[in-house]
C-alpha cells in the first residue's frame, strides 16, 4: 500500500512583507507599497500561509474590527499550484476561524474577481446585487513603492 504525503502545509499567520508582495504579484494581483504592507499585516484578525516544501505559495487573510465587520482579503495561490483545491483549503481555514470566533451578527464581505466567485459561493457567500446592494471601492492614488499621490488636483 502506498501512502500519499500531502506536500502542502497550511499555517496560521501572515507572511513577511516581501513574501506578501511576491505572493500577490505571482498570482496576478496588484502590488502594494512595502510601507502599507508593513502597517497592514500586524492588523490581520486571522491569516494563513500555504507552504509547498517549506516555500510559501499561497495565503489569505481576514481583516476587520473583531465584532461587527470582517473582510476576507489577499486570497491567492501561485499559478503553478492552482487547480488543486488549495484556494478552497485557504477559504476553509478562514471561514472556520470566523465561525469559531466572530459574533453571529457579524457581516463578512469579500471582493470576488472573475471565476473566484464560484469558490466563494461554496462557502456561503452571495452576490450583494441580489439583495439590492452593490459593492463599491476607492483606490487611493499612488504607486506601490511610494504610497502617496503625485497627481495634481483637478481644478
Amino acid at each position: 500500500m502506498t501512502t500519499t504525503v500531502d506536500p502542502y502545509e497550511l499555517c496560521a499567520g501572515v507572511p513577511s512583507v516581501e513574501v506578501f508582495r511576491r505572493l500577490r504579484t505571482d498570482a496576478g494581483l496588484s502590488d502594494k507599497a512595502p510601507q502599507a504592507v508593513a502597517l497592514a499585516l500586524p492588523n490581520t484578525w486571522y491569516g494563513v500561509v500555504l507552504h509547498h516544501e517549506e516555500e510559501p505559495i499561497g495565503m489569505g487573510r481576514v481583516i476587520g474590527d473583531g465584532g461587527t465587520a470582517f473582510q476576507i482579503v489577499d486570497i491567492c495561490v501561485h499559478p503553478a499550484h492552482q487547480g488543486r483545491g488549495l484556494g478552497g483549503r485557504i477559504m476553509a481555514a478562514l471561514t472556520a476561524e470566523l465561525e469559531r470566533r466572530a459574533p453571529a451578527t457579524a457581516y463578512v464581505s469579500l471582493i470576488a474577481d472573475g471565476p473566484a466567485r464560484y469558490l466563494y459561493e461554496k462557502f456561503g457567500f452571495a452576490d450583494t446585487a441580489t439583495h439590492d446592494s452593490i459593492g463599491m471601492y476607492r483606490l487611493m492614488s499612488g504607486s506601490p513603492e511610494g504610497g502617496g499621490s503625485s497627481a495634481e488636483p483637478a481644478v
